[in-house]
């Protein structure tokens, strides 16, 4: 009879490791939809100029695949290993990683296909391009995180708070070279990351002014392409460039509360250039209305909130700011992109996680969901 009692004690103080279905079942939604609403916005331009309605489907397609045969694999294994040592270079996988991103960084202002006035890719050869600023994003929100974990408490001030951003500057100023919005996002990471592992709050405040001044110098005298998109955004209707923000508003205003249907939106027949890219949210605004762009913000925000649980719960600080990071990554690119097609901002090249055509973009997320799959599977609870 004791021994009984012995093993039902323990069966009930028994660990198990939990694993946030959640955020998969969402990850996978937002994928499927975005293939679908893909193949809705582009199949029209992709039979008239590839001879095939479903190039880009295609290609997306075996992206995402790729992409969570790798989110899974990465899922379940320890993120703790990206602080162990690599058995021949003698250092650890998430400094190789911020080393490898700025190199590959480097290579593109060198050597990097140019598309639309912009050196931003590598080409792959028949298997495409690759753009490197989408590795650089997960590999800020890994190095940044191990350099707060690290020294968690040097954080809690000003000077802390810039010793992080001088690790970082490198990759920011090669990266905004050719890419300002990619810049801005990982600024906010890294910006992210410090706020949550900071007990004082208030310098965040005269480092973020410093920072806005920093970017709007940097604007100024910077490309004049940049600065034409302020003007563009300021007189949108006027502007001989600003057809494609436009277009897109019109599109946005077509769709009314429900919709024109699935399929059935006129502003993807060429009146929105490259609808399936960044402005494909003006697109799921005319095809499903009100009703359809509410449901994808609030998908995003179930999301995101699955993040916030994993980081509140993460079984140790690393595991908690590589979530962080994570969820300030995904909110940040939503935001800017929906802010960018109602144009409350003025035009940047960030795509809609998940949805907008880009085979990095779309493979690299989805090693970030698995990254924080396998911060969630480290969680133990008792039952």
């Amino acid at each position: 009879m004791a021994r009984t009692s012995r093993e039902q004690r323990n069966r009930r103080n028994r660990s198990y490791s939990y694993y946030d279905y959640s955020l998969l079942f969402l990850t996978l939604f937002l994928v499927g939809f975005g293939l679908i609403m893909i193949y809705s916005t582009s199949s029209y331009s992709a039979q008239l100029v590839k001879n095939d309605s479903m190039y880009y489907l295609k290609r997306q397609g075996i992206s995402a695949v790729l992409g969570i045969i790798a989110m899974l694999i990465v899922s379940k294994l320890n993120y703790k290993m990206l602080l162990g040592k690599m058995p021949i270079l003698n250092i650890k996988p998430v400094t190789a990683l911020y080393i490898v991103s700025i190199l590959l960084q480097v290579y593109v202002l060198f050597f990097g296909v140019e598309i639309n006035h912009a050196k931003r890719w590598i080409s792959l050869g028949p298997l495409g391009t690759f753009q490197p600023s989408d590795l650089s994003k997960v590999a800020t929100v890994l190095f940044v995180s191990y350099i707060v974990y690290m020294a968690p408490k040097k954080i809690n001030n000003i000077t802390g708070f810039f010793r992080v951003g001088v690790y970082i500057s490198p990759l920011i100023v090669l990266i905004g070279k050719e890419n300002m919005s990619t810049a801005i996002v990982i600024c906010g990471i890294m910006v992210g990351i410090c706020f949550v592992a900071s007990k004082k709050k208030g310098y965040f405040f005269a480092a973020g002014s410093i920072i806005v001044a920093i970017g709007a110098l940097y604007l100024m005298l910077g490309e004049g392409y940049r600065m034409e998109r302020v003007q563009i955004w300021l007189d949108v209707e006027n502007h001989e460039k600003g057809f494609q923000i436009l277009q897109g508003l019109y599109a946005i205003a077509s769709g009314g509360l429900t919709g024109t249907g699935l399929g059935r939106s006129m502003q993807k027949l060429g009146y929105v250039p490259e609808a399936q890219n960044d402005m494909i949210f003006s697109i799921i605004c005319e095809e499903l209305g009100l009703f359809g762009a509410v449901t994808v913000i609030l998908l995003f925000a179930l999301l995101i909130w699955r993040l916030f649980i994993i980081a509140i719960n993460a079984p140790d600080l690393y595991g908690g700011l590589i979530t962080s990071g994570i969820l300030v990554h995904v909110a940040l690119q939503v935001i800017i992109n929906v802010a960018v097609v109602t144009n409350s901002i003025p035009s940047t090249g960030i795509p809609l996680p998940f949805i907008s055509y880009g085979g990095t973009s779309i493979a690299v997320m989805l090693v970030e969901m698995g990254i924080a799959l396998s911060v969630s599977n480290q969680i133990k609870y008792e039952r």
